[in-house]
Order: C-alpha cells, then structure tokens, then sequence
C-alpha cells in the first residue's frame, strides 16, 4: 500500500465528443448544455466523475459508493442505507452512534475509492439502545472532502446543436399502425477541457495514496475510451496532463485557460481533432516560469492531436517529463 500523497498536483484533461451529447439537461429536454450567451458546451464535473466511477467498478472491480444498488426485496437503495450497508458483519451490539459512525467511515475509506478521490457527505440513520435498553434511531452525517476536485468542463470552441427525429421499431401502443417517434439533440463536435487539482491537505482525511490518484488518471483516459452506449459512443480521450509540485499548497491554476485550439474553420464547423491545432504557448510559458517548484509532469496524449506541447515539455524539463502507462 503506498503512502497519503504528500504534494499537491493540477490535472488537465480533454477529450472530444462527436454526434451525441456528451452531458444532457434533464431540465432542458436533455439538450447539451450550452452556455447561451458564448455558444460553449458545458459539462459537470458529475459527469466526469460518473465516468471514473464506473470504470473502477465495472472494469478495475473496485468497490464504489455513489451507485445504484438494490437492497435484498429489489428495491434501490438510497444514500442511508447505502451507508448501513458497511455495518453488516460487524457486531454493533451496545455501540453508541459515535462508534458506529466511525465504523462505517473507516470501512468506506478502505473500501470505497471514489470516497477517497471526491469526498463524500454520508447520510445516517442508526439504531441505537437508550439507557433503558429501547432502541431508538439517530441521524447524522459524516462529511468528507474530496481531495480531488474538478471545475465544469468546457469546449475550447463554439458548438452546433442538432435535432434529429427519426421513427422506431415498433407500435405506439397495442393495435396501433403509427411506430413511435424518436428524438434526440446532439452535438456534431465538442473538443472539451477539464481542470482539476488534488489537494494534498484533504488527501490526508480521506488517505489518498498515490495509487489511488493512477486509477483516478487511468479512469479519466480509459473510462473516457470507454463510454461505447449508444447514449455516449463518440467519445475519445484526447490529452493528459498532470503536474506534480515540489512544495506544499502551491499550484499555477486555470491551466485549462492557458491553451487554445486553432482552427481555419469557423468554430461550428469543426467536425474532428484533425480540423485545428492546440496552441499551448501559454501554458509552457507559465510551467516554465515555475520550473523550479515542479516535481514532475505526466501525460498521455492521442497521436491524431496536433500539438508541439509533449516535445517543448521534454526540451525544457527532461526526466521530470514521464509518459503515462497502464
């Protein structure tokens, strides 16, 4: 088991996204979302989470928190019960609330990896005996924050929303002779970037190790490689970022701000990563400028990305420039 990390890390991840939606608003028809006033393509870092969350579970078999999960009568479990679940086998007799509560967090934090990366805000309702030996319920809560965090995802280019209706399969209903309709917004393109830091303070509640933060990395690019639904096939994950420093509570910041992807076309027009170039002069000029603080930097990037980063990094910093393998 390797140690809590010690040192703060930034991640930069994008990747693309084409004819589907890479995040709909259930409040909106399930539309993209599209800020309206810029035309940029938004998504939430639940999203990004959701897709290292089912990576670990469904393909490293890591053990997940936040899913769905049906109790022993099939019906789904919400957040109360799911915290009840890391009491079973645990004798509990004459235990107090308190101890009962840090029983479960204990065992979320050894067994739940996503608990660990994001944080969590648990739920409880536990039985316990008052003085006269008559059970009772108790609620509370157990708060911990995710060393990981990721800010909203964003296109680095204007989008194009598309409505598609098409007919199905079968009937609208029993006796019928009209199919039903099928409709669905999606976006042709959507090249988007996301930004995230790991926070070494809150690594050492939740005892992030370093192992943890190379499945958190392998769920970015792999869970991303993965999403193959008819809901979300389309996806590809493009380049990899993260940057390791030296000192404590130090980081550069909006790294996600500092590239730009170029393209001779108008930005709805974009169809493909092939259509433009990223420019990532800015953010070598401020890794550069904290040359000194940086431990190293790991990346992964898809061959079809046109980009002179990786070669400028190993130009500039050598060794401390490592490829990202799994």
């Amino acid at each position: 088991m390797s140690e809590t990390i010690k040192n703060r890390g930034e991640i930069l991840f994008l990747y693309d996204v084409k004819d589907n939606n890479p995040n709909g608003d259930p409040l909106d028809s399930n539309k993209p979302r599209i800020d309206e006033e810029t035309g940029i393509n938004i998504v939430t870092d639940v999203r990004l989470k959701r897709t290292v969350r089912d990576y670990l579970l469904n393909f490293r078999e890591k053990e997940i928190f936040v899913r769905e999960k049906a109790d022993d009568e099939g019906k789904i479990q919400d957040a109360k019960m799911r915290a009840s679940d890391f009491l079973k086998d645990v004798n509990i007799e004459g235990k107090g609330f308190n101890e009962q509560k840090q029983i479960i967090k204990k065992k979320i934090l050894e067994s739940c990896i996503d608990v660990k990366l994001f944080g969590a805000t648990i739920p409880l309702d536990l039985k316990v005996k008052d003085e006269k030996g008559k059970e009772k319920s108790v609620t509370g809560s157990i708060t911990l924050t995710g060393p990981v965090q990721f800010r909203m995802g964003r296109s680095l280019h204007k989008v194009e929303l598309k409505y598609i209706k098409g007919t199905g399969a079968f009937a609208s209903k029993a006796g019928a002779t009209q199919k039903t309709f099928r409709e669905e917004y999606i976006l042709p393109y959507s090249l988007i970037a996301f930004y995230g830091i790991v926070n070494e303070n809150a690594a050492a509640e939740t005892e992030l190790s370093e192992e943890d933060v190379k499945l958190l990395l392998e769920g970015l690019w792999n869970g991303t490689k993965n999403l193959i639904s008819r809901s979300k096939a389309g996806h590809e994950p493009r380049l990899l970022l993260k940057v390791n420093y030296k000192e404590n509570n130090y980081h550069i910041g909006d790294l996600d701000k500092l590239i730009l992807f170029e393209s001779e076309k108008r930005d709805e027009e974009i169809r493909d990563i092939v259509d433009g170039k990223l420019n990532t002069e800015k953010l070598m000029e401020n890794l550069v400028n904290v040359k000194e603080s940086i431990e190293t930097i790991e990346y992964k990037v898809n061959e079809r990305v046109q980009t002179d980063l990786i070669d400028n990094l190993k130009k500039e910093f050598g060794e401390k420039v490592i490829e990202i393998t799994w």
